[in-house]
C-alpha cells in the first residue's frame, strides 16, 4: 500500500465491480450463463458477516466454500487455514472436466 501504483490499480478493480463487471455479470446471469469451471469462494470470517455462498451459487455449476479466521488479506493473515482450503480444491478440481 506504499506504491500510488498499486493503490490505483487496486481503486481500479474496485471501480470496475461496481460498474462494468457488474453489468456483464447481470447479463451471464439473465441469460443463464454460469462458472463452469470449479469455483472455490473464501472468505474472511471476521471481515464478512455469514458465508457469500448463497450469492456465487447463482452463478456458479460447481461451487465450493471455506472461511478463514481473518480479516481481509486471508493467504496474508491466515495462510494456514487458506492452503487448508486450497490443497483440497486443487487436488480434487485436477481431474475436473
Amino acid at each position: 500500500m506504499q506504491d500510488p501504483a498499486r493503490v490505483h490499480a487496486i481503486c481500479e478493480d474496485y471501480r470496475a465491480g461496481a460498474g462494468i463487471d457488474r453489468q456483464l455479470d447481470d447479463a451471464d446471469l439473465a441469460a443463464g450463463r454460469k462458472i463452469a469451471c470449479p469455483t472455490l469462494v473464501m472468505w474472511a470470517d471476521n471481515y464478512l458477516a455469514g458465508s457469500p455462498l448463497e450469492v456465487w451459487r447463482a452463478g456458479c455449476t460447481h461451487l465450493a466454500g471455506a472461511a478463514a479466521e481473518s480479516g481481509h488479506y486471508l493467504a496474508e493473515e491466515n495462510p494456514t487455514d487458506t492452503l487448508a482450503a486450497l490443497v483440497p480444491f486443487l487436488t480434487s478440481a485436477r481431474g475436473t472436466k
